[in-house]
């Protein structure tokens, strides 16, 4: 005999979510793409002043107004634009992964070699950096975008066939903040790359620990 209906309160609703962005077309991807081209070749070559949002459009072949549809402002595209290196970053270890045999060690040289990588480019790595310092509550979704990628490019360093433990995940956040720190105090001059590669070495131990 089925036992009787319990009677417990069901669960209060949630807030209601906002409805996700419709994936983009081909042609809209492609314009995006111009978008992010542009002012990565601005920043590369002046930093963060030299992207203007005119420039920007003039340089991707769009309407001022079409650019402001897919980017809000400057901060929200130099984010943008951060989160393309990044993934960039991702793909370049998933084909060359790091050859050393602990984990630690395969953490930090990947994030030291994001750093040389970065170190060609140091006006474009200024101009991201101030970009996600300057940014509000206007751009948490995209800066969540950045802070997911530079996770997971972590975690495709440490090379590991199963899911992340519990204290391997707070470990990538603590790494994951190192290497930002790192980054703004390499770009502001008060440390060196060896000094910066030390730092993650010395956090990338964290993920040793039980």
């Amino acid at each position: 005999m089925p036992p009787p209906a319990t009677s417990v309160p069901a669960a209060a609703p949630g807030p209601a979510r906002q409805p996700a962005d419709p994936p983009l077309t081909a042609r809209q991807a492609e314009r995006r793409r111009r978008i992010l081209r542009a002012a990565t070749g601005l920043a590369a070559r002046g930093g963060y002043e030299a992207v203007q949002m005119r420039e920007v459009a003039e340089g991707a072949q769009v309407a001022l107004g079409t650019l402001y549809r897919y980017f809000p402002s400057k901060v929200h595209l130099l984010v943008a634009v951060m989160l393309e290196q990044l993934q960039g970053l991702q793909e370049q270890v998933r084909r060359h992964p790091p050859a050393e045999r602990d984990e630690a060690s395969r953490v930090a040289e990947t994030l030291t070699r994001a750093f040389h990588a970065l170190q060609r480019e140091p006006l474009l790595a200024e101009a991201m950096v101030r970009a996600l310092s300057f940014a509000d509550r206007s751009v948490s979704t995209e800066v969540d975008q950045v802070s997911i990628a530079t996770g997971q490019l972590i975690l495709d360093a440490l090379g590991q066939p199963g899911p992340p433990t519990d204290s391997q995940r707070a470990a990538v956040r603590v790494i994951e903040h190192t290497w930002h720190s790192a980054l703004v105090s390499w770009l502001s001059g008060r440390a060196s790359i060896a000094e910066v590669r030390a730092d993650l070495h010395t956090a990338a131990r964290l993920l040793t620990l039980p």
